[in-house]
């Protein structure tokens, strides 16, 4: 039997969850998908369209059981500066390419993509890799059901 999941929790930061599902990037942009709780229960996730499954959203249906997002880790290039000028053009550059990106302080992180490194490191920056939850910036994107 599947578990169907078709709204958010509106106690969504403090709730306890029953199960949780861990999911990288690029599932966490449907709103309509098919799953396997950590624990392994068969999922369907049935949003309304555009709603992006943030890190630490809490879903639930008709039988309110509980289900938490969780971002997973994935591999992510990441640059680190403290130069405002250099940080600026990095997310300029990569704002350009309509590239998913997590901006921290004085970080940048976004899916490994070779090309996108030595464009960087180009300009100057240091590009290390990691396998990190990814986050984006909520928005700056489009994926146009691609």
């Amino acid at each position: 039997m599947m578990l169907k999941l078709t709204e958010l929790d509106s106690d969504n930061e403090t709730a306890n969850t029953d199960e949780v599902v861990t999911l990288p990037f690029e599932y966490r942009q449907k709103s309509r998908l098919l799953s396997r709780t950590d624990q392994g229960t068969q999922i369907g996730i049935f949003l309304p369209r555009g709603q992006t499954l943030r890190h630490g959203l809490v879903l639930t249906g008709q039988d309110k059981i509980r289900v938490r997002i969780s971002a997973a880790p994935e591999a992510l290039s990441v640059v680190c500066t403290d130069d405002n000028l250099l940080f600026a053009r990095a997310c300029y550059h990569l704002g350009n390419r309509h590239i998913p990106l997590q901006i921290l302080p004085g970080e940048l992180r976004f899916i490994t993509d070779h090309v996108l490194d030595q464009m960087l490191m180009g300009l100057g920056l240091t590009v290390r890799h990691a396998l990190l939850p990814f986050e984006p910036e909520h928005g700056a994107y489009h994926s146009h059901g691609h």
